[in-house]
């Protein structure tokens, strides 16, 4: 999969994308990411690539032109999306991931400032994400959040795909605690089941952990997989 960020701190991306799993799914071409800086696409000599609001107000709009071009610049593959990152978007859900990840290129615009020209929408026209009802200084977190969501659903991004089909919300549920060695730590002691070898009673045990878990910290997860699994609360 390709990844295409259009964005004003290209630094800010590449810094990220050169550690740990995301560095290695790149060197193993499970992925490919790509900065596009739409200063580079700016008409004006100085770089200028925002300027003060139509009708008043606080803050800077970053101008249609800049984005646009840059937008434009980015040769798009047969089976692409665009995604605009804004507090106005739909969140970013695991099933949101999932869909993403059938792509072969995501195309993630990066917002700064007071956001974009309203015509950078109407002239794209992007799928728009939130990756939460909060407000960020810019979009380049958001798209790591993408970028990294998705990537771990990629076959070769990680040892295990087993790894990405057993985390929290993958089957409606959060995921069950885990435990490593020494066995006892400061009188805390990893499950009995956890150690007799009984594969049975072990994925018994961690589904429910994850029921309980989930009831207690996410009921409304929990409610909606009641209904849809007949679970019962008891």
């Amino acid at each position: 999969m390709r990844f295409d960020v259009l964005t004003l701190f290209p630094e800010m991306i590449q810094n990220y994308c050169s550690q740990s799993i995301i560095k290695r799914a790149i060197e193993a071409n499970v992925i490919e990411i790509k900065t596009i800086n739409p200063r580079d696409y700016t008409l004006d000599k100085h770089k200028k690539v925002d300027d003060t609001p139509y009708g008043g107000g606080a803050g800077m709009v970053l101008m249609a032109q800049p984005y646009v071009d840059a937008y434009e610049s980015v040769e798009k593959l047969a089976n692409s999306k665009t995604i605009m990152l804004t507090p106005q978007g739909k969140p970013l859900t695991d099933e949101v991931v999932n869909e993403l990840s059938n792509n072969e290129q995501l195309i993630l615009l990066c917002g700064h400032y007071e956001g974009f020209d309203e015509r950078i929408r109407d002239i794209i026209k992007p799928e728009e994400i939130s990756i939460g009802d909060f407000v960020l200084t810019g979009g380049e977190l958001p798209a790591l959040c993408v970028i990294d969501s998705v990537s771990r659903k990629l076959e070769g991004t990680l040892g295990k795909i087993e790894s990405a089909e057993e985390d929290s919300f993958a089957n409606g549920l959060l995921e069950y605690p885990h435990y490593t060695k020494p066995r006892e730590y400061r009188g805390l002691k990893v499950p009995e089941v956890l150690l007799n070898g009984n594969h049975a009673e072990i994925n018994k045990f961690r589904y429910e952990q994850q029921l309980e878990r989930t009831k207690i910290r996410r009921p409304d997860l929990f409610e909606k997989y009641n209904q849809e699994n007949n679970v019962t609360k008891n």
